[in-house]
């Protein structure tokens, strides 16, 4: 287990490194590593925008409060299916963690980063009885939670900002981040998914359709994979050699949206005898010089094609189709793969009715997968784990824990907030962590969480927690702020007004240009925002590319395995110096310390959230003795703790 004796010759080892000329020697010699008090001829290398404390302009859903009660009710009952499994296999349920390790590991799960310096000192010196259930339902009504719980949805959903290059999708982005903030009740967020119609910014939610665009079966895989946890992809193009789904049962499934379509129809607002986009293209070319149509110009009107919308249409199977119970190229019937539509979409359009049986209350695998997916994100492994592989083969190690959960976020309304502190409030969640490696095949029964390497967005923001004092200078657009310029009615506008939009596009969300607008929040071209905010997905050499975020091009795409790439960057990359850069949260904090022991204290709190220990505290100083007391003594402690797996991971 990751504790604070396991990691301290690995902290001593780095830091002794660093004394003894390792790879950053020289940059100890930097600015970067000489940390000291801005002054009036020091250069402040680090944007106003991150260096100026805001309030975050986001309204929040807070929890209930009136619900406390409840809430900890549900969580003794949980803890009680829980502890029964453990006691059946003979296992011990870990000790509570110290209040060091809650708040670390609350602050990780639920805001996606470490508590700053001021925040690790006012839970820890606080001697409320509830402050642990306090600070997670103020934790749980923060911006921190809506952005922490995008970037989980962003690598399930695969949100990227432009799918497909005339595919502007920052509308829907900025509708799931808005749907999380306001907390919408889950079935009817993922019910909107599922049924929208329009333009992506008059309906964001088609946002979800337009994903796979032009793939109407991987549609329906991912659609099952995501929302009922089941894997039927094979079954696409043969029946499925490890589970009972046969190809006739996915075309079945796949016919309700058959009629999905997602471009302008001849009969639309401005459509008569040709694509209005194209007509506006082809007059371009006789109209700018040398033929050459702007790109900002072919994006914006080739974006406001793709509208979503459903029409009766009957799927066929496929001309290959080879099983005796049809024919090829035969017409099929829509039929879901278990249970019954709901009788109130009975005379809803298919794709009504789709969305019906996918939210219902009456289908368990709904609210089983979003539990079991829960679960996994804050206790390490899922009930059913992969999460999204529900059979007969993967059994549930606590059928029991998981039915009771779905109970309660059935009853609650599919409030996924509600759900989430029950778990928070368990005492299961709030246990020592094990070390637990799911390779080695033996079922995990929790005891308590496990030990996890923070996602790469954890880290990110962690590091910019330590940096900055404000980790929001901008928010990603939203569907309201993109429609005036963005919006074309084919039927009114004319050449010059698209002109006129295209230009206000190139100066605004044209990606290159937006892009390279975010620079003025840059440090040595790494962009210093939430991870929420950034632009998806990013080079493959960013560093939360480094860490493992995805290119978001399958479902749940993320990694966590260690790379060099990820001892480098850690080691001596652009986005860890600037924590020790003139006027850095960190620096501006250690340095507010009077003497050597609070600066040390300081220091620890900081990156580990925890006080050192006296062995930690006579190194520390032996350390700033052997500097004669510089910032490159300061400078050499932090790099050291950063290079931990105690700062890497969450225990």
């Amino acid at each position: 287990m990751c504790h604070r004796g396991g990691s301290k010759c690995l902290i001593w080892g780095v830091l002794l490194l660093f004394c003894v000329g390792g790879p950053n020697a020289d940059a100890q010699r930097t600015n970067q590593r000489n940390v000291k008090k801005p002054n009036a001829k020091t250069k402040i290398r680090l944007p106003e925008s991150v260096r100026t404390k805001k309030p975050v302009d986001m309204d929040v859903a807070p929890v209930r409060q009136s619900s406390r009660d409840e809430i900890r009710y549900a969580a003794n009952e949980l803890d009680t299916f829980i502890e029964r499994e453990l006691l059946a296999e003979g296992i011990a349920p870990q000790e509570l963690a110290s209040d060091e390790v809650f708040l670390r590991r609350i602050y990780l799960d639920v805001a996606g980063r470490i508590p700053t310096l001021q925040e690790a000192e006012q839970f820890l010196a606080s001697k409320s009885s509830d402050r642990r259930e306090e600070l997670i339902d103020q934790l749980l009504s923060s911006p921190d939670y809506v952005s922490h719980t995008y970037n989980w949805w962003a690598d399930t959903l695969r949100l990227v900002d432009r799918p497909q290059p005339n595919l502007v999708a920052d509308p829907y982005n900025g509708y799931v981040k808005e749907s999380i903030a306001e907390n919408k009740p889950y079935d009817q967020w993922v019910y909107e998914m599922l049924t929208a119609d329009g333009k992506v910014w008059d309906n964001p939610a088609v946002g979800f359709q337009l994903r796979d665009d032009g793939m109407p079966l991987p549609y329906i895989d991912n659609t099952v994979r995501v929302f009922l946890g089941t894997q039927i992809g094979c079954a696409q193009c043969h029946d499925h050699p490890f589970d009972e789904w046969s190809q006739y049962q996915f075309y079945q499934l796949a016919a309700f949206t058959a009629g999905t379509s997602t471009r302008m129809r001849k009969g639309d607002p401005g459509y008569e005898k040709t694509n209005p986009a194209n007509a506006l293209i082809n007059e371009g070319k006789k109209r700018f010089d040398k033929g050459r149509v702007p790109g900002e110009f072919q994006r914006i009107a080739r974006a406001n094609t793709y509208i979503v919308s459903e029409r009766p249409r009957r799927l066929r199977l496929p001309h290959d189709y080879a099983y005796r119970d049809a024919k090829p190229k035969d017409f099929v019937e829509p039929k879901v793969l278990w249970g019954e539509i709901p009788s109130s979409a009975a005379k809803s359009s298919p794709r009504e009715q789709f969305a019906a049986w996918v939210t219902s209350p009456e289908n368990p695998r709904f609210s089983q997968t979003i539990v079991n997916r829960l679960w996994k994100r804050l206790m390490g492994v899922g009930f059913v784990d992969p999460v999204d592989d529900f059979r007969d083969e993967n059994p549930c190690v606590n059928e029991a824990a998981m039915d009771y959960l779905c109970k309660e976020l059935v009853r609650r309304g599919f409030d996924l907030k509600e759900l989430t502190r029950i778990v928070l409030y368990s005492q299961t969640y709030q246990r020592k962590a094990v070390d637990y490696d799911i390779t080695d095949g033996d079922l995990y029964y929790f005891p308590g969480p496990t030990v996890r390497r923070m996602t790469a967005e954890q880290v990110w923001d962690s590091i910019l927690t330590l940096a900055v004092d404000n980790p929001w200078p901008f928010q990603r657009p939203t569907a309201e702020e993109m429609k005036p310029v963005m919006d074309l009615d084919f039927s009114k506008v004319d050449f010059a007004e698209v002109q006129r939009r295209s230009a206000k596009f190139k100066e605004t969300y044209f990606a290159s240009v937006y892009k390279r607008n975010l620079n003025q929040h840059a440090y040595q071209r790494n962009v210093l925002c939430r991870a929420s905010e950034l632009p998806a997905p990013l080079p493959a050499d960013h560093f939360l590319r480094q860490f493992g975020q995805g290119d978001r091009e399958v479902i749940n795409g993320s990694q966590d395995e260690a790379t060099v790439p990820q001892i480098l960057a850690m080691f001596n990359g652009p986005i860890t110096h600037v924590m020790l850069e003139p006027g850095s949260a960190l620096v501006d904090n250690v340095l507010e310390k009077n003497n050597i022991k609070k600066r040390i204290d300081a220091i620890f709190l900081s990156v580990l959230t925890r006080e050192p220990s006296t062995e930690d505290r006579v190194l520390a100083s032996r350390e700033l003795s052997s500097q004669n007391q510089t910032g490159v003594g300061y400078g050499n402690i932090i790099w050291a703790l950063l290079n931990t797996r105690e700062f890497l991971f969450v225990q």
